[in-house]
């Protein structure tokens, strides 16, 4: 049984990480680390696992365990690393972008980099928009067919932006309501680029991202397009291959829509031809495979488990 500590306890990913671990076959959450939610039990802040849970929040931190996940917001992790004596036994798998273009961690995208990943204890998770759109792309990369100008429309629901309250979050703003924003320029378009020239070091990428906010809690929804000389059955062909050796991540034939993956950690791809183009669907839940159950995934590699233990989640289809 491996001991787990969590730092930064109190928003959305590290609620939904507990929500995962505390019924993995194979650890025990030592503790749950907020300097803000101290003393309180964990149910009063995450009210879905009120009956769940009997944890209390910790202001003390102590590195006597074989894992923690960093679950602060952007910018703190790498500051929490810096301030404290974490002995290199401690498998550290952070949910920030602190250390997703570091040397010194592995992306944690584990159908790019599995075998990094278990042979590594220093995992940088990437991120949920990232996750979506390198799903949908990385087999033309690994192909080397990403050879034209990919045009990526995506939509995320109002978790992926943080618990803290902002006036683009809350739900009368957001309700019945949807905005691009960072068009062309998200920040995920770093690590994007990065992981696609790793499988296809010539490729022009010239990727024009349009990121939406919808008006949802959960999930992405990415809708992708390129041309290509390639037909269906060959791209059907080249996808299924490729994602063979990875469980969460299932190509297709019928097209997907986004509570069957709510939820869950997989992904669903799809394909389509039209005329010279092909457009590729790419769904994901942002706080599960885009965030607390894909670190679970890369815990379960850097300890050499089943990539899938733990992670049997249910859908919510209605």
């Amino acid at each position: 049984m491996k001991k787990i500590g969590i730092i930064g306890g109190g928003g959305y990913t590290a609620g939904e990480l507990i929500r995962i671990l505390q019924y993995h076959p194979q650890v025990e959450i030592s503790y749950v680390h907020s300097n803000s939610q101290q003393g309180k039990t964990i149910s009063d802040v995450h009210e879905d696992l009120i009956g769940e849970t009997e944890l209390v929040f910790t202001g003390d931190l102590h590195f006597e365990v074989d894992a923690i996940f960093l679950c602060m917001g952007h910018g703190q992790s790498a500051t929490f690393v810096e301030k404290n004596d974490i002995p290199a036994s401690v498998a550290i798998i952070d949910l920030s972008r602190d250390y997703r273009l570091s040397e010194s961690y592995v992306y944690g995208l584990p159908e790019l980099n599995k075998t990094a990943i278990r042979q590594s204890n220093r995992i940088a998770n990437c991120g949920c928009f990232a996750t979506a759109v390198q799903l949908g792309l990385l087999p033309l990369a690994f192909a080397k067919k990403l050879n034209q100008p990919v045009h990526i429309h995506a939509i995320t629901g109002s978790t992926g932006a943080g618990q803290k309250p902002a006036p683009t979050t809350h739900f009368s703003w957001r309700n019945n309501n949807i905005s691009i924003y960072k068009a062309f320029t998200h920040q995920h378009l770093d690590e994007i680029k990065r992981s696609l020239h790793q499988l296809q070091p010539d490729a022009s990428l010239e990727l024009n991202f349009l990121p939406l906010r919808g008006d949802f809690p959960r999930g992405i929804y990415a809708s992708l397009y390129t041309q290509t000389q390639q037909s269906l059955e060959e791209l059907y062909e080249l996808y299924e291959d490729y994602y063979a050796d990875h469980p969460f991540t299932i190509v297709t034939r019928k097209n997907p829509y986004l509570k069957q993956v709510v939820n869950t950690n997989k992904a669903l791809i799809h394909l389509a031809r039209h005329e010279d183009k092909v457009l590729i669907i790419s769904m994901i839940d942002n706080l599960v495979k885009g965030a607390s159950g894909q670190a679970v995934q890369n815990m379960n590699l850097v300890f050499g488990w089943e990539e899938t233990l733990g992670l049997q989640l249910k859908a919510l289809a209605f």
